[in-house]
């Protein structure tokens, strides 16, 4: 029986909110955050976490997602309980996420959550909101952009499109690379412009490929005055006729 299962079969008198100490909500913090606490510790803490569905509770909770253990299904069905925990609180889980994303090793978890969440017409915003939270400049581990900017290429608006346009310039080559990628899901000609003066600048010949590749497969004409931009910019293996960008011979 999974975590989840055993929490779902509680009576309903017993899954109510309800509203804890700050001591008491210190502790079950420091027992849900901590991969040595004993399991059953750690499961009956984010049990009542959950049934608090406020603010404080999610916040708690989402420390869960900070590390990994073993068994994996362990780890699985602790994770996947603390997420209907913070669904449980709804928007007031929101300002907690923000807060989490902007310090996280991964998104992939809060993302779930946000999905659920968020209702499917404004879940891009959200997305944006927590975009804006991260710059071009160097990050020691720069997974969650990446992670973030991977899952907007999901959904296809000139927003997301000029949201993700700067990270073109990112510090990491990866973040780059996805951020290409990300922009030709969109499919918005608008975009070729940026891409042109993206790969003018590059120094990485795997993103110059990625967007010379893009741009090639999207059969967007290049308007006659980023023609010589865009024909010294391409990498070997790419030329332009007729106005577009083509594979070539070497």
């Amino acid at each position: 029986m999974g975590l989840f299962d055993l929490f779902s079969k509680k009576p309903a008198s017993e899954s109510k909110p309800k509203e804890v100490s700050a001591k008491e909500l210190a502790r079950l913090t420091r027992l849900v955050s901590n991969k040595m606490s004993q399991n059953y510790e750690r499961q009956e803490a984010i049990e009542q976490l959950s049934q608090l569905a406020n603010a404080n509770g999610a916040s708690a909770l989402l420390r869960r997602f900070d590390f990994s253990m073993e068994p994996s299904i362990v780890d699985q069905d602790e994770k996947e309980a603390a997420v209907q925990g913070i669904v449980a609180a709804g928007d007031a889980a929101l300002d907690p996420i923000h807060a989490y994303c902007a310090r996280a090793e991964s998104l992939n978890w809060p993302l779930k959550v946000l999905r659920q969440i968020v209702p499917s017409d404004q879940i891009v915003t959200e997305l944006l909101t927590l975009l804006d939270q991260f710059d071009t400049e160097y990050m020691r581990n720069p997974e969650p952009k990446i992670q973030l900017i991977s899952m907007l290429a999901e959904y296809r608006t000139k927003e997301v499109r000029e949201a993700v346009e700067p990270f073109l310039g990112d510090v990491n080559e990866s973040v780059r690379f996805h951020a290409a990628g990300t922009i030709f899901a969109v499919n918005d000609p608008e975009a070729l412009e940026p891409l042109i003066t993206a790969i003018g600048q590059e120094e990485s010949l795997r993103v110059k490929n990625r967007v010379a590749r893009g741009i090639e497969q999207a059969g967007w004409e290049v308007p006659a005055r980023l023609l010589e931009r865009c024909e010294e910019a391409l990498p070997p293996g790419y030329g332009v006729k007729n106005g577009k960008v083509v594979v070539v011979i070497i």
